[in-house]
């Protein structure tokens, strides 16, 4: 099996930069055979061309506002926009950012393309400030960073990636 860890954020927006915090975390240990970790920052496009080369799995890490307290970690299955449903001038709306900074429409590219893996899954960190214009995690999301490491861990034994 294989798996792709993809985290998502802008480290110049505070909490926003929680996920290029849990690729560094993710890399300075070994991990197993099969995986890699992409710090997808706000290009997701860059996924997208990694999911071309296939894969079994993706999690997907970034910030998340879902009114739960700050600094809490969530796993759900994301819920993948398929383009094919709509018309052409939503579809151009829907795929005009070239970037594709958010996971919602990268994921919804790899979909339209079929490349999206059956096993997505989307590790969220409620954070507190993903909008002032700074570096750094604010407490409580920095906080969540070891968390989110042993969720990925968990998810990549759960789904059969094998350890080195």
């Amino acid at each position: 099996m294989s798996a792709i860890v993809a985290c998502f954020g802008n480290v110049l927006r505070a909490d926003d930069g929680v996920g290029p915090a849990v690729a560094q975390s993710l890399l300075a240990e070994p991990l197993p055979d099969g995986v890699r970790v992409l710090e997808v920052g706000i290009g997701g496009i860059h996924l997208v061309q990694e999911l071309m080369n296939g894969t079994d799995v993706l999690l997907v890490v970034d910030a998340v506002d879902l009114g739960r307290p700050a600094g809490s970690v969530v796993v759900q299955r994301p819920d993948v926009l398929d383009v094919s449903t709509l018309s052409v001038d939503r579809r151009r709306d829907e795929l005009a950012d070239m970037h594709l900074a958010t996971p919602d429409r990268a994921l919804m590219v790899a979909l339209g393309l079929g490349v999206l893996p059956p096993t997505t899954l989307v590790i969220g960190v409620q954070t507190t400030d993903t909008e002032a214009p700074r570096q750094g995690l604010s407490e409580a999301t920095a906080k969540a960073v070891p968390i989110v490491v042993r969720e990925v861990r968990r998810l990549l034994a759960q789904y059969a990636v094998a350890p080195s």
